[in-house]
């Protein structure tokens, strides 16, 4: 077994062990002499460190490189016609359950949650903690983020009254395919992932009903033993040429 395959509380950097071999201690007696250089867990994943987030060129030596990921994104369904009614602390407990699941779903699959978008984030799956079956790992994050979302979230819908069916649920769309990840700004030093993989996630998020996950075919061929309570939907998405057959998956 791989130092990554063990995704509990590592005492290493997953992302400089797998990028780098090299053991930068993230917990334990080891690690409080690296806090003292401002080298602390990351928020994108805790069993990641903040060399990996904000000091890419020195992880790779690079700005930026091209890798093989799966990117996964997810939204709060509704959330425009939630925050036309709500009171500001009541929808922040709502923004705050959604990332809450998402992360600790992200997290317990090795991937990172890269960026958080008010109602919506991105995780990347293989980047900087390597993951062989990184399709596999999205997909089974993406359906711990409906479970433990739509279980948090009915809660929260109990207490709001009556609700459009539209409203208050997750969608999910994943990718995989190569990007470009590293250190795109000089006014901010955490890495991202760019490209057209990362536009087609996004896009299939778009088009996901509350409970559904939105695979592509790049993805689904990747982990066939995860699709076979799929059905297959065909997409135009927006800035895509040729339609898109998604792999759909509901909680339902």
């Amino acid at each position: 077994m791989t130092v990554s395959e063990n995704h509990g509380n590592a005492s290493i950097c997953l992302g400089c062990w797998d990028q780098m071999h090299v053991p930068i201690p993230i917990r334990g007696p080891l690690a409080l002499p690296f806090r003292a250089f401002g080298i602390t867990r990351s928020k994108m994943n805790p069993n990641i460190c903040t060399i990996c987030e904000r000091a890419f060129r020195y992880v790779k030596q690079k700005n930026h490189v091209t890798a093989n990921a799966t990117i996964l994104f997810a939204d709060i369904r509704g959330f425009t016609f939630l925050s036309e009614r709500m009171d500001p602390v009541r929808l922040g407990q709502v923004v705050s359950t959604f990332h809450d699941r998402c992360a600790e779903a992200i997290w317990a699959h090795d991937g990172i949650v890269n960026k958080q978008m008010g109602d919506g984030l991105m995780a990347i799956f293989n980047f900087p903690i390597r993951i062989d079956a990184h399709a596999s790992a999205a997909i089974m994050a993406a359906q711990d983020i409906q479970r433990q979302c739509s279980a948090a979230l009915q809660n929260l819908r109990s207490d709001l009254g009556d609700l459009p069916d539209h409203v208050l649920g997750v969608g999910v769309g994943i990718h995989t395919g190569d990007v470009e990840i590293g250190e795109f700004s000089s006014f901010r030093s955490d890495f991202t992932a760019i490209g057209g993989a990362v536009n087609l996630a996004a896009r299939l998020e778009s088009q996901a009903a509350i409970g559904e996950i939105l695979i592509s075919p790049a993805t689904a061929a990747r982990a066939p033993d995860l699709m076979t309570d799929s059905e297959t939907r065909s997409l135009q998405l927006k800035g895509i040429e040729q339609p898109v057959d998604a792999a759909v998956l509901t909680d339902r």
